[in-house]
């Protein structure tokens, strides 16, 4: 009897024993990732990037970056919420100002080496790369080159970028903001200045200082006229980009409005005294919208600018000078 029991109790031991070995090998099986798990793990690691092309061909891009650099776009990233890990910089132009950006500065005609040490995930760039200087960023961090056709058309470029990012919603919001700021700065400067002629002048500082009037397709101050609604004073009609003003033809300006902005640094620049002269002149004085004292002196560092914000601020400076 003692025998049979000890047999029984052997059994269901071995039989335990054999059932925990089961749901041990089940549990490691469970753990196993399946053939699909595998997919779609692999899926995911490679949607951390996405192949576009842009304007020297395909280049791989981070779907999401978090660092990017955008060498001259930076207003176009503040814009969308993103702060650049790096802003441009020229050592006779400066910076954007406007922005008031707390970042390193890469100068523009020095080495990469500010770049480098900024570590992009991302670097966007526009026409002023050729093709030399762009394998150079592109030796630093993958880098998208913007549509050539994109330079003159601000909400064209916003998107581009948003796209790039894979943030196009952030878009959406920043050019909501940008035409309820455009319509509404139309109408004020309609109902304040109507028709009168505005012409757009920059004093052009250095060796040899001169005056050059802005046309109406300036990439920087076209949209006074497109998108403002502003009428250009009639030389500077079809006018692409600018021409300089010879000493005869700076009497016969007759824009009922002229503004004015230095090319380099400030009003208040020690470099740009001998320049002011010009604006002292007798024959400056003698032009019909100076003696009625409609000149209005803008800052540069967004007057030369045509990106969305820098327009932004040109709204608010022309309402400024025309509203009362």
């Amino acid at each position: 009897m003692v025998r049979t029991v000890r047999k029984a109790g052997l059994a269901w031991m071995a039989l335990l024993l054999i059932m925990m070995l089961v749901l041990t090998a089940c549990a490691e099986k469970a753990a196993e990732p399946t053939s699909a798990e595998q997919k779609a793990s692999a899926e995911n690691t490679a949607a951390k990037t996405k192949v576009v092309k842009d304007a020297y061909g395909d280049v791989e891009i981070p779907v999401k970056p978090e660092r990017v650099a955008a060498i001259y776009q930076e207003d176009f990233l503040t814009a969308l919420g993103v702060t650049p890990v790096i802003q441009w910089y020229h050592p006779a132009w400066g910076k954007q100002d406007y922005l008031g950006l707390d970042v390193p500065l890469f100068d523009i005609t020095g080495s990469m080496e500010a770049l480098l040490a900024a570590n992009p995930d991302i670097i966007i760039v526009d026409g002023y790369a050729d093709p030399k200087k762009y394998e150079e960023f592109s030796k630093v961090a993958p880098t998208y080159k913007l549509p050539d056709e994109l330079r003159n058309d601000t909400i064209g470029r916003l998107k581009k970028i948003a796209e790039v990012l894979g943030i196009p919603e952030k878009a959406d919001v920043a050019i909501q903001k940008y035409n309820e700021k455009i319509a509404d700065t139309k109408a004020k400067l309609e109902k304040a200045i109507g028709n009168e002629t505005v012409a757009v002048i920059r004093l052009n500082v250095g060796n040899k200082p001169n005056l050059a009037l802005f046309g109406d397709g300036n990439v920087y101050t076209g949209m006074l006229y497109k998108e403002l609604g502003l009428t250009p004073y009639a030389p500077a009609k079809n006018q692409e980009t600018h021409v300089v003003l010879s000493e005869e033809a700076i009497p016969a300006i007759d824009a009922d409005h002229i503004i004015v902005f230095p090319s380099n640094g400030t009003w208040t620049s020690e470099e740009n005294k001998d320049a002011l002269k010009i604006l002292e002149s007798p024959i400056w004085k003698s032009v019909p919208a100076v003696k009625k004292g409609h000149v209005y002196p803008m800052e540069r560092t967004h007057w030369q600018s045509g990106a969305i914000l820098a327009n932004m601020k040109k709204a608010d400076d022309l309402v400024k000078a025309f509203v009362k």
